[in-house]
């Protein structure tokens, strides 16, 4: 499987954060979400946990083992994300 290519957006990050642990019902993971802390959408450490490892798998991108825990938002997280070194090629 090739890598997608390009950063990571919200819309990838909401795409995946559902098809891992679906939505939390009552919350809209389509409107102003990028300064929600995670908890407060519905997501534990362990949704986010799969969401990088899906991440790293499309994009080719390393996660550093601490993101989950320092990134409490999306747009930390997708910082973190876009600012990783892509991982080589297997």
């Amino acid at each position: 499987m090739t890598a997608k290519t390009g950063p990571v957006t919200l819309t990838d990050l909401t795409r995946m954060l559902r098809e891992s642990a679906g939505e939390e019902e009552g919350v809209d993971l389509d409107g102003g979400v990028l300064d929600t802390p995670f908890i407060d959408l519905g997501y534990d450490s362990l949704a986010l946990l799969q969401v990088i490892g899906q991440i790293q798998r499309e994009y080719g991108i390393a996660v550093p083992d601490g993101a989950v825990a320092d990134a409490e938002t999306p747009r930390a997280l997708l910082d973190v994300i876009n600012a990783g070194p892509t991982m080589p090629a297997t």
